[in-house]
């Protein structure tokens, strides 16, 4: 019995050793193609016994994976929202700005476009996140609280999936892992054991702050769909969708609008005069922001649940640049009209 005992305790110690070799050599490749998000911009800040309003700069970090020869770099949209000026930071130290080319805030997939191409550039290679497993080992590399290039592993713990009406109009799908997840490491890459891109981290579920085993990735295959397909120019905007109960509260003039939440300031719909919202609200545990425009119409397409979006998304992707066309907006009770002309 000793023997047989010694003999598993060396057949395992064996394994483990090989895995953990083949998880360093995993890092070793695909490391490179990993990067460091710096994100600056500027939030509204209330005082509540006055109601008045102040600008204050903000900053913050994630993480990405460049995933063309071009210098297309996939990341969180949560990373990139409201930044006016965006950095990446390769392995190597160098820093290229970056400008949101696309993104879909209800998958939380981002798409940036580096302003040059650095040398030591190296591309990632996509998998097919619709052959993953439950059980399947992954490895996640990202910034925790700003530590670049830092490895976790685990497994697929789970996949969700949204089909329904969103607030990013959109369909979402999610990987649960245990492998660990801290803040920075959000939009980093989540690779399989062939080096494959399978998902991108998006969120955890946490009781403590930190992390508790659960975390999300946002699946490769979505990501590809909402950033590589036919999109709309990017508006530089962020929105919750008003219905049922809560358009009559706000008294729409139809049945459905979108609340504008959040604006980049050099965006199109900055320029064009929208208003984001400005006073936090709750309603019937409902937070949003409020103070802002709503949004009834986009050009032609009226703001209802059953707005097409395929026809949307190939519409606005095949408008011209310096082409021009109207939103109808709800604002302080009244209709009114403004012209957004494509970047």
């Amino acid at each position: 019995m000793k023997n047989k005992s010694a003999l598993v305790f060396i057949l395992l110690t064996l394994s483990s050793s090989s895995f953990a070799q083949e998880i360093s050599k995993l890092y070793s490749k695909v490391n490179p193609t990993v990067v460091l998000i710096k994100v600056e911009g500027t939030e509204l800040i209330t005082d509540r016994s006055t109601l008045s309003k102040k600008t204050v700069s903000t900053s913050g970090i994630g993480s990405g994976v460049v995933i063309s020869e071009d210098g297309k770099v996939m990341t969180a949209n949560h990373v990139i929202s409201g930044a006016e000026n965006i950095v990446v930071e390769f392995l190597d130290g160098e820093k290229v700005p970056a400008n949101v080319v696309t993104a879909d805030k209800g998958s939380d997939v981002a798409l940036l476009k580096l302003v040059w191409i650095p040398k030591s550039m190296e591309v990632a290679k996509m998998g097919n996140s619709d052959q993953v497993q439950i059980g399947d080992p992954i490895i996640v590399i990202g910034a925790p609280y700003g530590l670049s290039h830092s490895l976790s592993k685990g497994i697929i713990s789970g996949r969700h999936s949204d089909s329904e009406f969103s607030e990013g109009f959109t369909r979402n799908e999610f990987f649960q892992t245990d492998a660990s997840i801290n803040h920075g490491n959000s939009g980093g890459p989540m690779f399989n054991m062939n080096g494959e891109v399978i998902g991108l981290v998006s969120f955890i579920l946490s009781e403590s702050g930190g992390f508790d085993g659960i975390g999300f990735a946002a699946t490769i295959n979505i990501a590809k769909v909402h950033l590589l397909g036919e999109q709309p120019f990017w508006f530089g905007l962020e929105f919750i969708p008003l219905t049922g109960e809560l358009a009559k509260i706000f008294n729409l003039p139809q049945p459905m609008g979108l609340a504008v939440q959040k604006l980049v300031s050099t965006s199109p719909g900055a320029i064009a005069g929208l208003k984001a919202g400005i006073y936090e609200t709750e309603i019937e545990g409902f937070e949003f922001l409020t103070g802002g425009d709503i949004i009834l119409a986009v050009d032609k397409f009226i703001i209802t649940e059953k707005l097409d979006l395929e026809e949307f998304r190939s519409y606005f992707a095949n408008m011209k640049s310096g082409t021009s066309f109207k939103i109808k907006i709800f604002r302080a009770g009244q209709i009114k009209e403004l012209t957004v002309v494509a970047p």
